[in-house]
């Protein structure tokens, strides 16, 4: 089963178009790399997934939600972790994922559970008493992640998760997406213009200048290009040198 559906999806602003027709899907419990230089379209897309823009041509739904006409339906399966960060400085981290659960109608106890169950498998739990801001940027983005997870998604969104992370920081992560997506069947699709964070399971859709110019399995991609690698194709696709 399709976690998200995306067709023929459009958005301009003003007389600028920024995505045009664009349509691909997320199965369940796949890891899915939104690739594409930086101005490709990734975030304006995945405002209009989320429901941040009103998505006036075409159509997104989320296990078969339609985001226009039952949107709640569809972002109650929905984390999202954006591009810049969004959590409250001045709240714990354990209060950062609290508040999120209160907001999702989840009971006090749950919340405490659950937060404490997210920030161990993130292994940041030592750090749940302590400010938000007295986290590393890493460290943030993992809370990050356990706030979005705190509801039960079935469904992550990440928007440049690594953008500002060191090497290990960004493997970390990656691991744990993809864990996810063994283990809970989690769907993810993960935005990035670093073509290392593709690995060779993944799906990848490639986004540039608001189109969709290929879609499928990472260990297609080279092959069907006929070049050596995900960056050679990536650079046929985009036009990039």
């Amino acid at each position: 089963m399709n976690a998200l559906s995306v067709e023929d999806l459009g958005h301009s602003f003003g007389s600028r178009r920024v995505l045009q027709g664009v349509s691909f899907a997320v199965a369940e419990g796949r890891m899915c790399i939104l690739l594409g230089r930086n101005g490709a379209g990734k975030t304006t897309l995945f405002s209009l997934i989320t429901g941040l823009y009103h998505a006036r041509v075409g159509s997104v739904q989320v296990f078969g939600q339609a985001m226009n006409a039952n949107p709640s339906a569809a972002l109650a399966q929905m984390g999202v972790v954006f591009q810049l960060p969004t959590l409250d400085l001045d709240l714990t981290a354990g209060e950062n994922l609290r508040y999120h659960a209160a907001l999702h109608g989840l009971p006090t106890e749950l919340s405490k559970e659950r937060s404490r169950e997210e920030l161990s498998r993130l292994e940041v739990l030592d750090r749940i008493d302590d400010p938000a801001r007295a986290l590393s940027g890493g460290q943030r983005r993992r809370v990050e992640i356990a706030r979005a997870l705190m509801h039960g998604p079935r469904l992550l969104l990440l928007d440049e998760p690594t953008t500002g992370l060191d090497v290990p920081g960004r493997r970390a992560l990656e691991q744990h997406m993809r864990k996810l997506c063994r283990e809970r069947r989690i769907a993810v699709l993960w935005a990035t213009h670093f073509l290392e964070e593709v690995a060779a399971d993944d799906d990848v859709v490639v986004l540039d200048q608001g189109r969709v110019c290929w879609a499928g399995g990472a260990d297609r991609i080279a092959p069907e290009l006929n070049v050596e690698t995900i960056a050679g194709a990536f650079a046929v696709l985009t036009g990039s040198p």
